[in-house]
């Protein structure tokens, strides 16, 4: 089985050349050609001819408009071998749908226009190829009967193919001048380009290697559900990710790193004495010792890496840019943490191959970041085994996936940091104080009156002697973040330094009141998963003031300024603010004076033993 993907820049001919590569080899069933001639004289541009790109455009969009949207997989089948063949759109918008099909390629066919030679999308689709590991590539030359068939015009594309190949650490490249209209040198030569003497299209398809083989490799296990049908009975199911194990192997399970044996190797219909790279199996293992979906099963030689922070290489997918800070959810295999990414070191131009300054990615940049997980896994470079190296970014509110990526290396603070015992906790010093510790965090507009209900609160909970902080958005800002401007990357770093500080100041047994804008629902899911991670309660308190209201009080002259246009990324004005969706309290700020907004507060946190009267 040889995996290909098919690329390149818009209206260069993939699909045609993909349905007359299916033609030519027979690889069209009677009742799909009989369709393809109907669908010719309803959506096809050759008149009476068959449009062969109508066999991959699957999709009534892509028909209507001639273009390729989303990724078509067609099967082929000579007597050589057979094909995975994945037709990826041109688009710059659609890049992601590109690394979708590279990343399981072992050759990637990349078109390009004879007329216009090597466009910004080629140079892309070569760069986009390489980073997804495809190490060879065909350059198919189209549109020859259009240029003429000309040698010269064919050369030239040629040397700078090659030229450009030798960039991107491409291994093998064969450049090949084709008419997928006509059907020249895709299965046969033809006679109308007789200067040609090299292979067709299909005959370098069939002399292609594929990558090394996934059984070759490191044996690799992601566990995805533990299989307990009876109290007799604890298996391990999933599917071998890479290499081979048998009846009787020493293993390790990651990340605990525990050593055991297979004892069975169970299927439905009977226990085999090996499974390799690409079977669903079920595991049993001769010791009883704790394994959960998410854990990776691997031989005593050559083990994976275990780690919480990485570098790595993201491709961002979401409509939304990533925020270096921002909470992501990881798939990893068969695991599941969450993820923050730092701000990117660098963004890829894919164009020049220049490494830019980048506070964020938006949809379809490439850039490299560092990642820290909530938890360590296990996990080889994506260079070395791409399906224990290549991970997905999942939006954690809408579950959409927002972004892929490869892990390059475990950073080396990962495995020189551990976190250091203390035997006094927060618990110790809750306990000497007489109180709960908790973060009381405020959200709001500006001028919704967060600051003045905290303030009250603290000064009510200061003369019953408890022991508390406030966290004031505006006074933060003229230290810990006064590096900090008010950019969505920036705000998110402000929400994450600020969380930080309320969780050390409540580990050391205090009631931290925040109040800050804090616009954003991930992060403010952040900060709660943070402080309610080391043990202590957290309570989002929205302070719900409408805004005309706020911009009517605006105390600081803050709101005109935005609206003159003399403050950018202003909250409520030009950027966003995202209503909690499930505060524990909601105050009224646009009614009623702010002692009795506080009071209503402060009879919460005595309901929820957090004070006493």
């Amino acid at each position: 089985m040889l995996r290909v993907v098919i690329c390149g820049g818009v209206d260069d001919g993939k699909s045609t050349l993909l349905g007359r590569l299916l033609y030519e080899t027979d690889g069209i069933l009677d009742d799909q050609l009989a369709a393809l001639a109907t669908d010719s004289g309803r959506y096809g541009t050759q008149g009476a001819n068959l449009d062969f790109a109508l066999l991959a455009d699957g999709l009534a969009a892509e028909r209507e408009q001639g273009i390729t949207i989303d990724v078509a997989y067609r099967y082929l089948s000579t007597p050589r071998r057979r094909y995975l063949i994945a037709d990826t759109p041109g688009h710059e918008q659609y890049t992601r749908n590109m690394v979708t099909g590279a990343s399981t390629a072992d050759l990637a066919v990349i078109l390009v226009d004879a007329r216009s030679g090597l466009l910004v999308q080629t140079r892309r689709h070569f760069y986009l190829a390489a980073l997804m590991g495809v190490r060879q590539v065909v350059l198919a030359v189209n549109k020859m009967d259009l240029a003429g068939y000309s040698e010269e015009t064919f050369r030239k594309i040629e040397k700078d193919a090659l030229a450009f190949a030798a960039r991107v650490n491409v291994a093998q490249a064969a450049v090949i001048p084709v008419s997928a209209l006509t059907g020249d040198n895709l299965v046969a030569a033809g006679d109308r380009m007789p200067w040609y003497a090299g292979p067709t299209v299909l005959a370098a398809l069939e002399a292609a290697s594929t990558a090394q083989r996934s059984e070759e490799l490191p044996f690799r296990y992601p566990v995805q559900w533990v299989n307990r049908p009876n109290s007799e009975f604890r298996g391990y199911a999933g599917s071998v990710a890479s290499g081979r194990v048998c009846a009787g192997d020493r293993v390790r399970v990651y990340p605990a790193g525990r050593e055991t044996t297979v004892e069975r190797i169970v299927t439905r219909d009977a226990d085999l004495p090996e499974a390799v790279a690409g079977q669903s199996v079920t595991l049993t293992l001769a010791d009883n010792i704790d394994v959960s979906r998410g854990d990776l099963i691997a031989g005593l030689a050559d083990g994976p890496e275990v780690a919480d922070q990485f570098e790595a290489t993201v491709v961002w997918m979401g409509d939304e840019p990533m925020l270096g800070g921002r909470g992501y959810l990881m798939k990893l295999g068969t695991a599941t943490v969450t993820a923050v990414p730092g701000a990117p070191k660098f963004r890829v131009d894919t164009d020049t191959f220049e490494h830019l300054a980048a506070k964020s990615l938006a949809a379809n940049e490439i850039g490299v970041c560092n990642l820290s997980l909530d938890r360590a896994l296990a996990f080889d470079s994506y260079a070395a085994n791409r399906a224990t190296g290549g991970f997905i970014l999942i939006d954690r509110l809408t579950n959409d996936t927002v972004g892929a990526g490869l892990l390059h290396f475990a950073l080396r603070r990962a495995h020189n940091i551990h976190l250091q015992h203390v035997d006094v906790d927060h618990a110790a010093r809750a306990r000497q104080k007489g109180q709960a510790p908790a973060v009381i965090w405020l959200t709001g507009l500006s001028g919704a009156g967060k600051s003045t209900i905290a303030n009250l609160v603290d000064r009510a909970l200061y003369a019953q002697g408890k022991h508390t902080y406030l966290l004031d958005g505006d006074n933060v800002r003229h230290g810990l973040s006064r590096d900090l401007g008010f950019t969505a990357a920036d705000r998110v770093e402000n929400v994450r330094r600020v969380a930080e500080v309320a969780k050390l100041m409540a580990d050391a047994g205090l009631i931290v009141l925040v109040s800050l804008i804090s616009p954003y629902r991930l992060e403010r899911r952040m900060a709660r998963e943070l402080v309610e991670g080391g043990g202590v309660r957290f309570v989002e308190v929205f302070v719900d003031t409408p805004l005309a209201e706020a911009e009517r009080r605006d105390p600081k002259g803050l709101y005109r300024k935005a609206r003159r246009g003399e403050l950018a990324n202003f909250t409520g004005i030009d950027s966003p603010y995202e209503v909690p969706e499930a505060a524990e309290v909601r105050l009224d700020g646009g009614a009623g004076p702010p002692g009795a907004a506080a009071e209503t507060l402060l009879e919460f946190l005595v309901s929820e033993k957090i004070i006493g009267r």
